[in-house]
């Protein structure tokens, strides 16, 4: 296993580990292929940092290879720490929404796999709540477009595992790098 050597981020400097300025909130999405999830975040107003890692399983701190097993249950995440004076969770929520197909199961386009599922996964009660509203908001808006129940787990305080440092902003070190990530074209209001 490649050792977690985690340093600041790679596109904008700030910190991707504990302390984080404080008043600032934590969630954790999944969307499939955690480099592009990623990406759709470091750049969006109000988010101060955010970094990969592996949710959701049933293994303490899995490398990227047990989790491409599919054996640990681990899903690709992304941290997303964000000022929510700045940008709130349903604005986050809406790009989480629109930038996937939450509706796949355990697959985002051709990436298949428990670990490529749609997960969000809260660290707060009434985070939990403004998911599940969004998700019920979401999934009436996708089936007036013909498309079928979303199949996103959503939970609270599940453990977060950093993903090793050549994953963290891997679109940023490799502008040309892979990414399967496509919405349904059905926009989240």
């Amino acid at each position: 296993m490649k050792q977690k050597n985690l340093k600041n981020h790679f596109f904008h400097g700030r910190t991707i580990v504990p302390p984080f300025p404080q008043n600032f909130d934590e969630i954790i999405l999944g969307l499939g292929c955690f480099w592009g999830a990623e990406r759709k975040f470091w750049t969006q107003y109000g988010v101060y940092t955010t970094a990969v890692g592996y949710a959701g399983g049933n293994t303490s701190n899995p490398s990227y290879e047990e989790v491409c097993s599919g054996l640990t249950g681990h899903s690709e995440v992304v941290k997303v720490i964000y000022n929510p004076k700045k940008i709130s969770l349903k604005e986050i929520l809406k790009i989480f929404w629109e930038s996937h197909n939450p509706t796949q199961g355990m697959r985002q386009g051709n990436d298949t796999g428990s670990q490529y599922r749609s997960v969000v996964y809260c660290n707060q009660v009434d985070q939990f709540n403004i998911a599940l509203t969004s998700k019920d908001t979401y999934e009436r808006l996708l089936a007036e477009s013909g498309h079928p129940q979303i199949t996103t787990e959503i939970l609270c305080n599940k453990d977060f595992f950093y993903a090793e440092d050549q994953h963290q902003q891997y679109l940023a070190k490799n502008p040309n790098g892979y990414c399967g990530l496509n919405g349904t074209g059905v926009e989240f209001l």
